[in-house]
């Protein structure tokens, strides 16, 4: 018996129990997803903003940070200057003292070579030998800074001269160093040992 065919009443019924096409394949309004993907975006901008706030964050951290160590190495660096400048001074000072007290420790020799070669006018070898150790002894103070100073003939300064004794000389205005017993001996300017002297009256 074969199989009748639908009438256009039945036809309509079935097409009007039918699901809609689009519900049954499960997809969803065009307007809903279209809303999904701008609350998607408005999320990636905002995390985009944070990452670059976070970065710029950083920036000033490590910004400051380098300021802090830079100020550090500058201040280190000047330290270190004041400390190589003191030590160069000290080191100075340390040399004048050691030449000054050589000096000091020298001149009374020289005075002794002095009176002996005076004492041997009559023997020419000896005065020659001695002479030659005298010269050779200030050649070493001379390079060593040292100078030696005779103020025979100058106005007496008590901070240069140390006056031995006195005597009227007629014609010379008194104060007038006439004679130098000893000579004088100074270094960088500051007196080792002041000359030894007669003054006018």
């Amino acid at each position: 018996m074969s199989r009748e065919t639908p009438t256009e009443e039945e036809r309509e019924r079935r097409d009007e129990g039918a699901p809609d096409a689009a519900e049954a394949a499960g997809t969803e309004p065009a307007d809903e997803g279209n809303a999904e993907g701008e609350g998607t975006r408005d999320g990636s901008e905002e995390g985009a903003a944070e990452q670059v706030a976070h970065d710029l964050d950083e920036l000033t951290a490590t910004k400051r940070e380098r300021d802090e160590y830079l100020e550090l190495a500058q201040r280190t660096r000047a330290d270190f200057e004041n400390y190589r400048k003191r030590v160069a001074a000290q080191a100075d000072e340390a040399l004048r003292r050691g030449k000054a007290e050589l000096a000091r420790e020298i001149v009374p020799v020289l005075d002794n070579l002095d009176r002996a070669l005076n004492a041997a006018e009559g023997d020419e070898a000896l005065a020659k030998g001695v002479a030659l150790v005298r010269d050779e002894l200030r050649a070493i103070l001379e390079r060593a800074g040292v100078e030696a100073y005779d103020p025979a003939g100058e106005r007496f300064d008590p901070s240069w001269h140390e006056a031995i004794s006195t005597r009227t000389e007629e014609g010379t205005p008194a104060g007038t160093v006439l004679e130098t017993l000893d000579r004088g001996y100074r270094l960088d300017g500051q007196v080792l040992r002041a000359a030894r002297v007669v003054v006018s009256e």
